[in-house]
Parts: C-alpha cells; sequence; structure tokens
C-alpha cells in the first residue's frame, strides 16, 4: 500500500484572533497638549498587531490528523488509521476546505481497499472524483482515478486470466490521460509510476515495470521518503521474481528492508521478510525460506498483527 498512499504538510501555525485595543488611551490622551496627543496616537497605532487576514488552525489540525492517519495505515494499523482519519475528515468537513475533504475521502478509499473492502473503496474513490471535478480540483481527481486503475490492475493479478492483457491495456492507456493531468503534482505522478509499472508487469515486460518503478524510486529516495523508497523496492522485488531473477530479487528485499528501518516501519519489514521467504522458497532454498518467515512472524507478533504471525507458522 502507499500508503495510503500520499504525504503532505503538517506544520502547525497556531493563529490566534486579536480584539482591537481599547480606545481609553486615545480618550485620556485629549487632557495633554495636542503635540502629546499626536505622538501617543501615532504610537499606539503602529504597534497594535495587524489583524489576521486567514486562520488556519482548523485546517493545519486536520492535514496533521490526516497525515497520521497514512502514515498509520503504512504502518499495517488500518483500523487505528481509520480512527484517526474520521476526525481529520470532521476537521475537513468543519471548515468546508475542499482540497482536505477529497483527500480524506481518496485515503479512505486506500484504507479500505487494503482491509480487502473492495466495493467501499470503489465507492469512495468515485465520491471524491465527483467532489474533485465539482471543486475544480482537476488534480485529485485524476489522483483518485489512479488509484482506482491501481487497485483495478491489483485485481486483475489475482484473477490471473487469460483476457487480463487486453484489460491491463486499457487501463494503462486510461492512466496515461491521468499522468498528463497530475504531471506538476510530483507524489501523484509517482503513484502513476509505480501503478505503471504494476500493469507492466502484469504483461510480462519486466524491463518497462522495473523502468517505470524506477522514476518513482528517484523521486522518492531524492525526497527521502522512506516508506515510500521501501515500497519501490518491495515492487520490484517482486517484478524481478516473476521474471525468476531470485538472486536479484532478494536483493531488492534487502534494500526495501533497509528504507523501513530506518523509517522504523514494522509492517514493511515483517511484509519485506515474508516475501524474502517467498523467494526463498521459490529458488528451493526451503532452510533459509523458513528462517525468513520466522523472522517475519516474529514481527508482526511485535507490532500486534499476532493473526498474520500465525498464518505464517502454519504455512
Amino acid at each position: 500500500m502507499e500508503s495510503g498512499e500520499w504525504r503532505m504538510n503538517s506544520e502547525q501555525l497556531n493563529i490566534n484572533s486579536l480584539k482591537g485595543k481599547s480606545n481609553v488611551f486615545l480618550r485620556n490622551c485629549l487632557f495633554f497638549s495636542l503635540f502629546f496627543f499626536l505622538f501617543s496616537l501615532f504610537s499606539a497605532c503602529s504597534s497594535a498587531p495587524a489583524k489576521v487576514t486567514e486562520v488556519y488552525t482548523i485546517r493545519n489540525t486536520a492535514a496533521s490528523q490526516l497525515n497520521l492517519a497514512n502514515q498509520t495505515a503504512s504502518h499495517g494499523q488500518f483500523e487505528n488509521a481509520l480512527i484517526i482519519l474520521e476526525d481529520a475528515r470532521r476537521l475537513a468537513i468543519s471548515a468546508d476546505d475542499p482540497s482536505l475533504r477529497i483527500k480524506t475521502i481518496i485515503s479512505r478509499g486506500n484504507i479500505y481497499f487494503s482491509l480487502g473492502q473492495s466495493d467501499q473503496a470503489f465507492m469512495d474513490w468515485e465520491n471524491a472524483i465527483q467532489e474533485a471535478e465539482a471543486s475544480r480540483e482537476g488534480i485529485l481527481a485524476a489522483q483518485a482515478r489512479i488509484y482506482i486503475i491501481r487497485a483495478s490492475i491489483a485485481l486483475l493479478s489475482v484473477e490471473r486470466s487469460g483476457s487480463n492483457a487486453s484489460a491491463i491495456e486499457e487501463h494503462k492507456a486510461n492512466l496515461s490521460r491521468e499522468m498528463t493531468i497530475v504531471r506538476t503534482d510530483a507524489f501523484s505522478t509517482a503513484v502513476g509510476y509505480v501503478t505503471l509499472g504494476m500493469a507492466e508487469k502484469e504483461l510480462g515486460r519486466w524491463v518497462e515495470a522495473e523502468s517505470a518503478v524506477r522514476r518513482a524510486l528517484d523521486f522518492h529516495e531524492r525526497n527521502l521518503h522512506l516508506e515510500e523508497a521501501a515500497y519501490d523496492w518491495f515492487i520490484i522485488a517482486s517484478i524481478r521474481s516473476m521474471a525468476e531473477n531470485y538472486d536479484a530479487a532478494l536483493e531488492a528485499l534487502r534494500m526495501a528492508i533497509s528504507f523501513d528501518r530506518r523509517a522504523e516501519n514494522g509492517f514493511g519489514l515483517a511484509s519485506s521478510w515474508q516475501a524474502m521467504g517467498d523467494v526463498y522458497q521459490k529458488a528451493g532454498r526451503m532452510e533459509e525460506s523458513l528462517a525468513a518467515w520466522r523472522r517475519s512472524a516474529d514481527i508482526y507478533n511485535a507490532i500486534g498483527l499476532r493473526s498474520m504471525a500465525e498464518k505464517l507458522e502454519t504455512h
């Protein structure tokens, strides 16, 4: 998941409303000489704080909560992420901020999809598109459509149907149009390149698939988006594994683990160790496979995802 899949600025501005100065001082100045009155008046007016032209307190709090929800989801705590996101959405609605309203809907769709609730996810993304178009937020509408394309490709990858190729090609064509719209937004463009990589992987175009994901990886590494970079390497590992290039896949997973360690992302670490066990198994290296799965289960247990650990232990 991408986390939820985008980051955003959550710095607090703490702007407070300011009341006007009492006019008692100006009235008292009338008892003094005209010169002193004028001097006092000038001093009082010049030292008065400027009026606040716009307040951002609620919007910044909403953005902070949205960022926290996305981060919580990227750590595999999806139920907690939904709770945090509801608070972000309440604040966004109370401030009637179109951009934040749309972003909270998109994020909720991402979380629902991660929970396996595909119908609810697609419903949220469609609602986000409608609101974005009504608010003339073209980039956010395109971003939501990219997530729909990405989810559709992910679902097709599970089906493994012989007719998938034509559907994937259609998704690629739609993706190309959306990426033209988001070209000025680096984060959305990166999401688009990862989606393109997933499409190329399903078509068996390994070189093109890795090349596309590396376009996103370059942006994420350059801007120190640690969890996103880890996910990019995870996808690259999947591409290499499907191409039966197991040693290169293991190397990519080691890179994913190195980034998730820097981010202290337990869910990402457990996922990569689990994938490493799968790759070792495909390569016929069962002892190393079992060791990787045990390590993954240990991490899942440590972060409270015992059901994931139990599946691995049973496996």
